[in-house]
């Protein structure tokens, strides 16, 4: 196959799935779907700025995928625009691949133990089925279906979810794998520096390939993925060489408080001091040094518990602080780190801070050209919720390994 592969993105986000199978070269984007603004925004700049996309806003479709009838043949909607739809958008061209994967918080362990109801009654359990019925409307000869290895183990109705899910992508014509155990992935065995686990469901069009899928999903898992592994990537090799930024008396610039210096004059995007009070910037350099000079006096989780309840008042059932480790994988980077950065402790306790825009970026293996726009909150959130993308090339290098044998 030398033409270009064209695909679709589904549940966009910021683009951390679609940007490995940009790198790749083969593959072109030809629409992206994601309801949020923010997210559609950095999308369009991306997209303009270094995959030099002519026409990028009509490209991303800011829209309800569960309106789908809408979203192929075009809508005006107050709060989504207008457009002409997929359907015109992709005019006559081919979609080969279709990627994407609906929001994983319905399906996270830490989400069903926030919530009262064990996330049975959020309607994101059953977003799928609107991602299904683009790949039922397009049948490309692949799809690549991502999520938390929490969707294996997710009963919103009493029966596991994965197994609906399998049933239905049979039902629409697609082999997938069935061992779901074999679909689970260590991210950190391709170079992303964070322990991070997804799943993956590869899926091959059977009125296509035939007899010949099976073989093909058995390729795609027990060989050429294996084949694709790297080294593993510290926290210091990723972020090791980025402008110190250390604690100063509180101060304003543009409106903004600031409690740590750093260089207006930086040339890399989106690294910035959070604003932290006296008592956090205490107690990120008290745990950073306990670890840097190996005294380990609260590496165990319930002496965190302890010290955070002394420190604020409040009872937590889990540990609050982490100091990420220079010499390891990070713990994996949430989008919780909108709310706060107490389990992302730079390892640096001179620093005495938790990690910026920018290191949760390198993290997640975004290049430093990767320009994140919009507020700080919405940065963290569209972070910690993207596939990282060195990641998701090693994806499209082992889809294109299989197109080149069968396609």
């Amino acid at each position: 196959m030398n033409s270009m592969i064209n695909t679709i993105d589904l549940f966009a986000g910021c683009g951390g799935l679609m940007e490995g199978f940009e790198r790749h070269g083969d593959y072109k984007t030809l629409a992206c779907v994601e309801w949020e603004k923010v997210p559609c925004e950095n999308l369009i700049n991306r997209l303009e700025t270094r995959w030099k996309h002519s026409d990028a806003e009509k490209e991303v479709i800011r829209f309800d995928i569960q309106r789908t009838d809408e979203l192929f043949n075009g809508f005006e909607d107050e709060e989504y625009g207008k457009h002409e739809g997929l359907d015109a958008l992709v005019g006559d061209k081919r979609i080969s691949m279709i990627i994407g994967g609906p929001p994983c918080q319905a399906y996270s362990l830490a989400g069903r133990i926030r919530d009262r109801d064990g996330m049975r009654n959020d309607y994101r359990n059953y977003l799928f089925e609107s991602y299904i019925k683009v790949v039922k409307h397009y049948s490309p000869s692949f799809f690549i279906f991502e999520n938390v290895q929490g969707m294996l183990s997710a009963t919103p109705n009493g029966k596991l979810i994965i197994d609906e899910i399998k049933e239905r992508f049979e039902e629409a014509g697609y082999k997938i794998i069935d061992d779901f155990k074999s679909a689970v992935f260590d991210l950190t065995e391709y170079g992303v520096p964070q322990n991070r686990k997804r799943v993956i469901i590869f899926g091959i069009n059977k009125e296509v390939f035939g007899n010949k899928s099976k073989k093909m999903i058995k390729e795609f898992y027990h060989e050429i993925m294996p084949d694709l592994k790297c080294d593993k990537v510290t926290v210091r090799e990723s972020i090791g060489d980025l402008p110190q930024l250390f604690p100063t008396e509180e101060y304003k610039l543009n409106g903004k408080k600031y409690s740590h210096t750093f260089d207006d004059n930086i040339k890399i995007f989106n690294h910035y001091p959070r604003f932290h009070n006296e008592r956090d910037i205490n107690t990120f350099r008290m745990l950073a040094e306990d670890i840097a000079h190996g005294t380990h006096k609260y590496s165990d989780s319930n002496e965190l518990k302890k010290l955070y309840k002394g420190l604020t008042g409040k009872e937590s059932n889990v540990h609050k602080y982490y100091v990420i480790r220079w010499d390891e994988q990070s713990n994996t980077i949430p989008a919780h780190l909108y709310k706060d950065g107490l389990r992302h402790i730079h390892p640096d306790f001179k620093q005495a801070r938790s990690i910026t825009v920018r290191e949760a970026a390198r993290l997640q293996t975004f290049d430093d050209d990767f320009k994140f726009i919009g507020g700080t909150m919405h940065q963290y959130k569209m972070i910690g919720n993207a596939v990282p993308p060195k990641f998701s090339l090693a994806l499209a290098k082992a889809v294109k390994q299989i197109m080149d044998v069968y396609c």
